[in-house]
């Protein structure tokens, strides 16, 4: 399982475990060692830890030390053919509907003789999302798109009123990059993993000539540093 720690990975995971064709063998997850945290999502790799016990599932931590592309299939590449060699057949993933990005996973499944299982694959996110409430999954927002979302959404509950306070144009599942999110608690937890919520920071893609503000209407990204409680 390509896992994230987010909403869609852990439906996706709910999923695969309910129908039963597949034997779920460990958790792949991309880590900056640079940070320790979960890659783009910003979660401290210590609740990443405690997610995968209360899981039950084996976790991998694929460790991207360089900032680049090349670098990170290189990586995703070694850890797949590792996976193969143990006799892995197929690698799930939460995508929903970024035609671009499965095609580009299944390029490098490709290489290695793997195949994507997609279980969310163009489904309606109003109605993915509808099922991840109904299953009693519990989630709080650790990273939102500044140009997108504002302060208040990050460090959030995902529920109804939060997507409510969505702007119009915004998927409601975060799938273009809105917001991500950790999951703590649902059908496939085994106990939910404790968390309180931290500091908020604002890291912009460009930084000012000082370095350590930034700078008006520059993009970036809101995050909310989740604490092991």
């Amino acid at each position: 399982m390509a896992w994230s720690g987010g909403k869609d990975s852990s439906l996706a995971l709910h999923r695969v475990l309910s129908r039963g064709q597949y034997e779920v063998t460990a958790l792949l997850t991309t880590l900056s060692s640079e940070f320790r945290r979960i890659s783009m999502h910003g979660v401290r790799e210590e609740l990443l830890e405690q997610q995968a016990q209360a899981l039950g599932i084996p976790l991998v931590k694929m460790e991207v030390l360089e900032r680049s592309n090349i670098a990170y299939e290189k990586e995703l590449e070694r850890h797949l053919r590792d996976f193969k060699a143990q006799g892995v057949e197929a690698i799930i993933f939460g995508d929903i509907h970024l035609a671009d990005l499965r095609a580009y996973r299944e390029t490098i499944l490709e290489r290695v003789g793997l195949k994507g299982v997609f279980p969310l694959w163009q489904e309606s996110p109003q109605g993915l999302l509808a099922e991840f409430f109904s299953k009693n999954f519990r989630s709080v927002t650790c990273c939102i798109d500044a140009q997108k979302l504002g302060e208040e959404h990050v460090g959030r509950l995902l529920d109804a009123d939060f997507v409510k306070s969505l702007p119009a144009g915004v998927d409601v599942c975060g799938e273009n990059g809105e917001y991500h999110s950790y999951c703590f608690d649902g059908p496939i937890f085994q106990r939910p993993v404790a968390y309180r919520l931290g500091e908020k920071q604002f890291r912009p893609l460009q930084l000012n000539p000082t370095g350590d503000a930034p700078v008006s209407s520059t993009p970036g990204f809101w995050f909310c540093d989740l604490l092991p409680a």
